[in-house]
């Protein structure tokens, strides 16, 4: 047998291999297949080496294109906001299972997150990760994101946060709608006023859209107070209504719910 024989027997071999496992195509260069079409024998047909399809470049495809780490990647590198890739520190991507039943959305990153490149890690992200804990669930097992990638900027402040313009929230909504695209989740809960208008359209006042389930691409949506509204305002009034929010959603999962949790910020 000639040495290219024993080649083409072993690349056959292979070949075959391979479609046993599934595989119908495989990625080769123009040059290689102008150099393999004058050597016969010809492979089967459905073995035959062909060129991957052209695929548009990244910032010409579809958001929901590819995975979570592709997403992420485009994310980091958005420039589409110049004001606020020149003010910040990190994309603030999200975080979490992204296989997750439930999906938190707040509005934007503060100066905490920006810092750590991580959403709600402040003191409201701090009240948040408490609130999860109290449903039974961790961050680890829900997903959490914001209508805005980047902190808006503060041009002459050296603290506070500003509400994300509508044009910024329309240009970096994208980045957002492919995460929920992409996780599915069961029930999305929308964390204050701006997050509601970021998906929703609606300007009502949060307080008269909180505790009603709104649609969101077919998923139930549960509007609340944004955590930082509670550390504002600690009036054991103001958790319960947020609770009774979370006991609406704890029921939509249909996890458990024991007495003790029925009971919180109850008086008694």
């Amino acid at each position: 047998m000639s040495d290219y024989q024993q080649v083409l027997d072993t690349a056959e071999q292979h070949l075959l291999a391979l479609k046993a496992a599934g595989i119908r195509f495989l990625t080769v260069q123009s040059d290689t297949l102008s150099r393999l079409s004058d050597q016969p024998p010809p492979l089967p047909a459905d073995l035959r080496l062909q060129p991957e399809p052209p695929r548009p470049p990244a910032s010409d495809r579809p958001l929901s294109t590819g995975g979570m780490d592709e997403l992420r990647i485009r994310a980091q590198a958005c420039l589409k906001c110049p004001h606020l890739v020149k003010s910040r520190k990190n994309v603030v991507f999200g975080v979490g299972d992204i296989h997750a039943h439930l999906m938190f959305i707040g509005e934007a990153p503060g100066a905490e997150e920006d810092a750590q490149g991580e959403p709600f890690v402040g003191l409201a992200g701090q009240l948040l990760t408490r609130i999860i804990k109290a449903m039974g669930l961790s961050r680890d097992t829900v997903y959490i994101a914001n209508i805005l990638k980047c902190r808006p900027d503060t041009p002459g402040q050296r603290s506070g946060n500003r509400k994300p313009t509508a044009d910024e929230m329309t240009t970096c909504l994208p980045y957002l709608l492919a995460q929920i695209e992409l996780i599915r989740p069961k029930v999305l809960v929308a964390l204050g006023a701006t997050a509601i208008e970021g998906l929703l359209g609606k300007t009502d006042g949060i307080g008269k859209l909180r505790g009603k389930f709104q649609s969101f691409r077919d998923i139930p949506l549960m509007p609340t107070f944004h955590p930082a509204y509670l550390l504002r305002n600690q009036a054991q009034t103001e958790k319960r209504k947020v609770w009774e929010d979370m006991l609406q959603v704890m029921e939509k999962l249909q996890l458990p719910i024991s007495d003790k949790q029925r009971g919180f910020f109850l008086k008694p």
